[in-house]
Order: C-alpha cells, then sequence, then structure tokens
C-alpha cells in the first residue's frame, strides 16, 4: 500500500436555479449524503454566522454545519441560498445577510430588465 499518486476525488454538485427568485445556487452534498442549496461565491468569516446557519467545507467536496463556539478566527463558511433569496420574507438575521439579499435583488431585476432597443449603425448619447 503506497501513497496516492492523484488528488482525492472531489464530489460534484453543480449549480441549479432557485425554484423562487430564478438566480443561480450551488448543489453540494453534506456529510450525511443529503443535498444541500448554497449560495454562490459568498464566504463570509465563520464567526459573524450564527453556529446553525454555519456550512463548512471538507476536503472531498462535501458540508456539514459548523457549531463550535468560538470558531477559529479565520474561519470561512458558506449560507443556505434560502437565507439570501431576495424572494422569500426572512428577518433581519444579520446586517450584511440584509445587504447580500438587496444586493441579489438588484441582480435579478438587472437580469428581467429589457434590454433598450438600438440599431447596428446608432449609438446611445454616452454624454
Amino acid at each position: 500500500m503506497g501513497a496516492l499518486e492523484e488528488k482525492p476525488r472531489r464530489l460534484k454538485g453543480g449549480r441549479i436555479r432557485c425554484p423562487r427568485c430564478g438566480l443561480m445556487q450551488d448543489r453540494v452534498l453534506t456529510l450525511e449524503y443529503d443535498w444541500v442549496l448554497l449560495e454562490p461565491a459568498v464566504h463570509p468569516l465563520a464567526h459573524t454566522v450564527p453556529a446553525e446557519h454555519r456550512w463548512i467545507e471538507l476536503s472531498d467536496g462535501r458540508v456539514t454545519v459548523y457549531g463550535v463556539c468560538p470558531p477559529d478566527q479565520f474561519q470561512r463558511c458558506r449560507i443556505e441560498h434560502s437565507l439570501a433569496c431576495p424572494a422569500q420574507p426572512l428577518p433581519d438575521l444579520w446586517p450584511w445577510l440584509t445587504t447580500l439579499r438587496d444586493q441579489n435583488a438588484r441582480q435579478l431585476e438587472r437580469l428581467s430588465a429589457p434590454e433598450p432597443p438600438f440599431s447596428e449603425n446608432e449609438w446611445p448619447d454616452a454624454g
């Protein structure tokens, strides 16, 4: 039995659209091999997130709720998309989460806004 010559295999989850708001979310396996939908590209410091909402990424790509209090001051975590979904009415859990929900709502508005019509020879007036 020798050392592995290749990197450990990571479990693939992928991305899917939220059925409520239509934004993309990461589909990730949990330690128990269930799926959880996490907010993509958001990795807050773990101590800024309540213990029951901290999802820590493991080396094989799975995630688990990290309830250690207090966490390491430099530990990063993930949060569920449902907490940041602009289509769900939720209480103001943390100020930064409210800001994230507002940013997601603006992103949704930009994605659903119609494109202004321009002809091929006409450029908009840039002032």
